[in-house]
């Protein structure tokens, strides 16, 4: 895997493991889901340590992938991370927002991706 790749990937489970800590708690269906999502996109143990003490610091920051194909694939985890628990919180709801608005991604592709990643 080139430099640049890992290191997209490595952003992109930054970015779930925020997702999963905005509601004040890490559920084991958040756990899972951010773990199985880190051995999908190439990624180990140390990765995960890594992005986990990220999403713990006071710093932590949503980062926004450049691609559009990027951008979808991360709104897609970040919705299947809100409904991991069965409950969609304030604070997930509004960093869900902010990551959608940051994008640039129009309320009715919001629609369209939450409806395609709810129905898979």
């Amino acid at each position: 895997m080139t430099s640049e790749k890992l290191i997209k990937r490595r952003q992109h489970l930054r970015n779930l493991v925020l997702m999963a800590f905005a509601d004040g708690s890490l559920g084991e269906r958040e756990v899972n889901l951010v773990a199985d999502r880190c051995v999908e996109l190439g990624l180990d143990d140390y990765d995960l340590s890594l992005a986990i003490k990220s999403g713990l610091s006071d710093g932590a920051m949503l980062e926004v992938p450049s691609g559009q194909s990027e951008r979808e694939a991360l709104l897609r985890d970040l919705i299947r991370i809100m409904a991991a628990d069965g409950r969609l919180d304030e604070g997930e709801k509004r960093l869900f927002a902010l990551a959608a608005a940051k994008m640039s991604i129009s309320a009715a592709d919001v629609e369209r991706l939450i409806d395609e990643t709810l129905t898979q």
